[in-house]
């Protein structure tokens, strides 16, 4: 029986199946067919499950089917391993905070390239408008600016507060994937747009200026019958996987024009004279996106 994974404990798996919810588990043998990956399941995943015939009204999962797309993250806990966050998205919903906690434009960035890898869709939500002053409105603009001009849909927002219709309308009949930093208001938003949601909502502490983790695990909430939001545990840290340094910046869609009219084929756009990236930099690119690229080039996460 065909079922959609719906939430993911690591051990144990919601899946539904024909409208109804059941748990299933993973048959050994899968775990062990792809070692550089520490979740060989992930929300979002269409499985085939079938009656566990030694235990009654248990479930096992026989059959992942190919996946259209996934976002994934080098694991934080096993080196040299991979974390899918979710599969078959229709889009990716960043939450961003200028302010308790701070999100860096590298965490966009970084977030952004994992979508860019499959072509899905971005969107950034700006949250905690009450909490802007004049300065983070300036920031604001001008990051809205930036973004907006490479194909991404950027929104200041209060989620504590009745949620726009323009921003609501961003879920309608789609798959998203929500992800951000613990503390951005990813709970809040659900609470807000998912029919009988109760997920709890934590102050940010004010020590670190961090986020209290209240999303343990990975889990789909339907909005209706055609739309719905994967939450993702917060993520600190963004690394980045599967990207080798010379493909780096064919994932900054600003920069895809001017590839390959470098003076050198494998020029990594740093200090190889001829680059016409560099020399875009100021006009066509982004001074902040550019120097960003440097930041997430130098860093050895970026790529295996």
């Amino acid at each position: 029986m065909k079922a959609l994974v719906t939430k993911s404990t690591g051990l144990w798996y919601e899946v539904k199946a024909k409208e109804k919810q059941v748990v299933a588990r993973l048959r050994g043998k899968f775990k062990l067919e792809d070692k550089k990956l520490t979740n060989p399941i992930a929300v979002g995943d269409w499985v085939e499950i079938e009656p566990n015939n030694q235990v009654d009204e248990e479930w096992v999962i026989s059959t992942i089917h190919p996946r259209e797309n996934y976002v994934l993250r080098e694991s934080p806990r096993k080196k040299g391993h991979d974390h899918l966050i979710a599969s078959n998205i229709s889009q990716g919903v960043l939450i961003v905070t200028l302010r308790q906690p701070r999100t860096s434009i590298g965490f966009i960035d970084r977030f952004l390239i994992t979508l860019e890898a499959f072509r899905i869709p971005g969107v950034i939500l700006f949250n905690k408008l009450d909490l802007y002053k004049k300065k983070d409105i300036d920031k604001y603009e001008e990051l809205k600016t930036i973004y907006t001009d490479i194909g991404y849909q950027v929104f200041l927002c209060q989620f504590d507060k009745e949620i726009d219709g323009e921003v609501s309308a961003l879920f309608d009949n789609k798959i998203s994937l929500l992800s951000g930093h613990s503390g951005a208001g990813k709970s809040t938003l659900i609470n807000q747009i998912v029919p009988g949601a109760d997920q709890e909502v934590k102050e940010v502490s004010g020590f670190a200026n961090k986020g209290v983790h209240t999303t343990t695990f990975a889990e789909l909430f339907w909005l209706n019958d055609d739309s719905a939001i994967i939450d993702t545990p917060g993520i600190k840290e963004l690394g980045l996987s599967e990207i080798e340094e010379e493909e780096l910046s064919h994932y900054f869609p600003e920069m895809r024009q001017f590839l390959g009219k470098c003076k050198f084929h494998n020029c990594l756009h740093e200090n190889e004279p001829g680059c016409k990236v560099k020399s875009a930099v100021g006009d066509q690119i982004s001074k902040l996106r550019y120097e960003s690229y440097l930041s997430i080039l130098r860093t050895e996460d970026s790529r295996r």
